[in-house]
């Protein structure tokens, strides 16, 4: 038995704090609803005793699990308990099937501690590295509420809409990723080996050369006798930028930054807006409490403003406010549609069922942008390559004039 504090709403609106001894918060939240209360937070007071449960093993394999792998686990063991395996023969099941040896390690040992009497979420709970905190939760819900196949189901459907996002964005950056780094490629040859040709021709006949053909041969220079100190350069900026973004205030300046960038930045805003409304609603709808949903949400958002809007968001529902209140106070971030759309789902008791609409909503968006934008970003692509094109014909070509008049 573990002792947790808690906080709640009755019907009647009003918010009182408590303590109980139980086996867990999964069985809290049922007793409290039971008795038609709302759960605003709970605590699990710690005791001074070893917990096998709190440690977080890291071995180095675990970084080569694929997220795919991780959501054909969770749809494939949900499909085989609805089906009426046991748990521990459909972990052996995927055990054999799977050809990643690593996987096959952890499946090994999650067989392993179900055997010794641990349910899936407390074994699971030995690989925070590996199965993050909203897989963990929506497991251990999915258990104490005796729907896990469902909640499973759920968590891969969350976990694959997540990652097909994240593809979607990634894939329409490739098309500029791909030009900008075949002009790199094509500028370093070029200022490597044909500038310098020429230059040396235009030195020999002492034509006077204009400023941007000046400029050329410097960085041309640059490239061909100081290569080397131009990569440290290189990797001293690209060190002390990735250094920068480590940092709180880094991390904070270049999240900003990239939401200011056109096109870019509207889309990474619904991305979050997706992803934070997708999060909250599989959490709310599998039976974890407001406050561990808001939490375990933030720890899925990776731009730390959203961050800090979801643990506002946090302590503000702990006071008693409404969940909504925050984020149609933040609509800089999050749309005001979200944030109404959340009202209208605490009125009518209904909030993982609009949340989960807002999701797919914008989900959709993000996709048909992100198909748009190889063809809204080409123009500025095709305007900055003829631009550097151009530069570069001029410099190489401005001194051929003054070769004629020496001739």
């Amino acid at each position: 038995m573990s002792h947790f504090t808690f906080k709640a709403k009755k019907t009647s609106g009003e918010i009182y704090k408590g303590e109980k001894d139980v086996k867990d918060r999964y069985e809290l939240y049922k007793i409290l609803k039971e008795s038609g209360d709302e759960v605003i937070d709970v605590k699990e007071k710690s005791g001074k005793g070893f917990s096998i449960r709190n440690i977080s093993i890291s071995l180095p394999f675990i970084h080569s699990i694929k997220t795919q792998e991780k959501i054909n686990f969770a749809r494939n063991l949900g499909s085989m308990i609805t089906a009426g395996l046991a748990m521990s023969r459909a972990l052996n099941v995927m055990e054999r099937q799977t050809k990643n040896k690593e996987l096959k390690k952890v499946l090994t040992s999650l067989q392993k501690d179900i055997s010794e009497g641990k349910t899936l979420s407390q074994a699971m709970a030995s690989y925070k590295n590996i199965f993050s905190s909203l897989f963990i939760s929506m497991v251990s819900a999915g258990e104490q509420s005796g729907s896990l196949s469902e909640s499973l189901r759920i968590v891969g459907m969350q976990m694959d809409k997540s990652y097909a996002l994240q593809r979607r964005v990634r894939g329409a950056m490739m098309y500029p990723s791909i030009i900008m780094l075949a002009m790199a490629i094509v500028a370093t040859l070029m200022l490597t080996y044909i500038v310098p040709t020429l230059m040396k021709t235009f030195t020999e006949l002492n034509v006077n050369l204009p400023a941007s053909t000046r400029f050329i041969l410097f960085i041309s220079t640059m490239f061909r006798d100081h290569g080397l100190l131009v990569l440290s350069a290189l990797c001293v900026i690209v060190g002390g930028f990735i250094m920068i973004s480590k940092t709180v205030k880094g991390r904070s300046v270049i999240d900003f930054a990239i939401l200011k960038i056109p096109i870019i930045g509207n889309i990474v805003k619904e991305v979050n807006s997706a992803r934070t409304a997708r999060t909250l609603s599989s959490l709310l709808n599998s039976g974890v409490d407001v406050v561990e949903s808001v939490r375990i949400t933030a720890d899925v958002i990776q731009n730390v403003h959203y961050k800090a809007v979801l643990e506002k968001a946090g302590a503000a529902i702990q006071k008693g406010d409404p969940i909504s209140k925050i984020f149609t106070e933040n609509e800089k971030l999050y749309p005001l549609f979200l944030g109404e759309m959340m009202n209208v789902g605490e009125e009518t008791g209904k909030i993982g069922e609009m949340l989960l609409a807002v999701a797919v909503f914008y989900e959709d968006d993000v996709d048909q942008k992100t198909k748009d934008m190889s063809t809204v970003i080409e123009p500025f692509l095709m305007v900055f390559i003829g631009a550097a094109v151009g530069f570069f014909a001029v410099a190489m070509i401005s001194p051929m004039y003054s070769l004629v008049n020496v001739i």
